[in-house]
């Protein structure tokens, strides 16, 4: 058998052919659909928003999930627990039936509007009755901090500045792609339910203003939620309908109109939270409990003419600090030796309120009585050496003033930051003095 002499090489494969330009062209533009999710044709348009609408449906689940999270975040509010409420919103449910609302607005669909308004406003109730039955648990079980009630009812820049990036990231995730945004739902209920579980818990509770400043602050988020929402469908180039454009139209009108006029007022904003609101419990007096100066002349055994005059009684006004009261006695006994007690009111020591633990601390009428208030941190109390041990615990009786008014309490020594530089101070002794004529 005989080789050939020529080696034997594979054959080339065969060269493409030359694209021209025109082809080259429609390869970019196919590239650039397929790289966008958002078609321009007014086919996949209308495409595109009937399956974002069957995804955006209300289904059983937003109910059950919503229950459940009302239910988790009512006992987050009673235990005064922050794990507690992100337990709560994590189980909440997503958020896609307020896309489908923003969705109704801009293609205009009346029924499909109507359908997704009621299912959030179901939800909403959910969440609303959760909180409302823990807060009437709360008046059976000892008395606890309220500060989450209180910081979950005020409108706090930060929290906006994160609803503005999880609202237009969840509609963006939700138009763009087919995979469940949990992470920007998550950040929408956080701002959407915990307000509104508050609020039911203020009622049951019987914490006065908590409600209706709850309410407020779910309606703010609500308005700037859903304005950024509709402009981040507009950016997307979702082309609206005609009913579209003007139902979209008012919206933004009523939205932002509505966050001009709460802005404006700023009921609800966080300078209020510096201050607790006082209960029906709280006892108000203008001033500490002062002694009334007097003089009196005791006449001695010997008959003889008495005279007894009258001083003029200084009047503490009403949220203000009150004179230094001073007492004189004059005694007349029979070796005719007047004898002066001056007695004048220790100097109040001031402090700030400095807990470890809950943000703040609870004002109690009686040395571990009723609850009246809770005092953040920071707040300014003065004290007048009043003191009671109970049960191996020191509580101090201290005096606040908020709106005018001086409201007194009890607070447990540990959570007072003394302006002295020594904490545990007594009263000083009462000066004597016994001049002789």
């Amino acid at each position: 058998m005989s080789l050939p002499d020529d080696p034997i090489l594979p054959n080339e494969p065969p060269r493409p052919p030359r694209e021209d330009a025109s082809s080259t062209q429609r390869l970019r533009r196919r590239r650039a659909t397929r790289r966008s999710s958002i078609p321009t044709d007014a086919e996949g348009q209308a495409a595109l928003i009937a399956s974002l609408a069957r995804r955006a449906y209300p289904s059983i689940e937003l109910f059950v999930f919503s229950l459940v999270c009302g239910a988790i975040l009512g006992l987050g509010f009673l235990l005064n627990s922050q794990p507690v409420l992100l337990l709560g919103i994590l189980v909440a449910p997503l958020m896609t039936p307020w896309v489908g609302f923003l969705l109704a607005q801009l293609t205009g669909l009346l029924r499909f509007m109507f359908e997704t308004v009621m299912a959030l406003l179901i939800s909403l109730v959910l969440i609303f009755i959760g909180g409302l039955i823990t807060g009437f648990a709360a008046n059976i079980l000892p008395d606890m901090a309220r500060d989450n009630v209180y910081l979950h009812t005020r409108i706090w820049l930060p929290a906006l500045v994160v609803l503005a990036i999880g609202a237009t990231t969840l509609v963006a995730s939700f138009a763009r792609s087919e995979e469940k945004p949990f992470l920007p739902s998550v950040i929408v209920a956080y701002l959407f339910f915990l307000p509104i579980n508050a609020a039911g818990f203020g009622i049951g509770a019987g914490l006065p203003d908590v409600w209706l400043q709850g309410l407020l602050v779910f309606l703010t988020h609500f308005a700037l939620a859903s304005v950024l929402g509709l402009l981040t469908l507009f950016i997307l180039r979702l082309k609206p309908s005609t009913g579209g454009i003007i139902l979209s139209g008012i919206s933004l009108v009523v939205f932002i109109g509505f966050l001009a006029v709460v802005m404006g007022s700023g009921s609800p904003f966080s300078a209020s939270a510096s201050q607790p609101t006082p209960t029906a419990q709280t006892s108000v007096s203008a001033a500490p409990p002062t002694t009334t100066p007097s003089l009196s002349v005791t006449p001695s055994a010997t008959p003889r003419p008495t005279n007894t005059s009258a001083r003029h009684t200084p009047t503490a006004t009403k949220g203000t600090a009150s004179p230094i009261p001073l007492t004189l006695e004059v005694t007349l006994p029979p070796t005719e030796t007047p004898t002066v007690t001056l007695t004048i009111q220790p100097t109040p020591t001031y402090g700030r309120i400095s807990a470890n633990e809950g943000g703040g601390a609870n004002l109690r009428d009686a040395p571990g009585g009723t609850y009246v208030m809770t005092l953040l941190n920071g707040t300014i109390v003065e004290t007048y050496s009043e003191f009671e041990e109970v049960n191996g615990v020191t509580w101090v009786k201290v005096y606040i003033t908020l709106n005018g008014q001086q409201i007194e309490g009890w607070l447990l020594e540990s959570v007072i930051a003394y302006a002295t530089p020594a904490p545990n101070f007594e009263a000083s002794p009462t000066p004597t003095r016994t001049p002789t004529p």
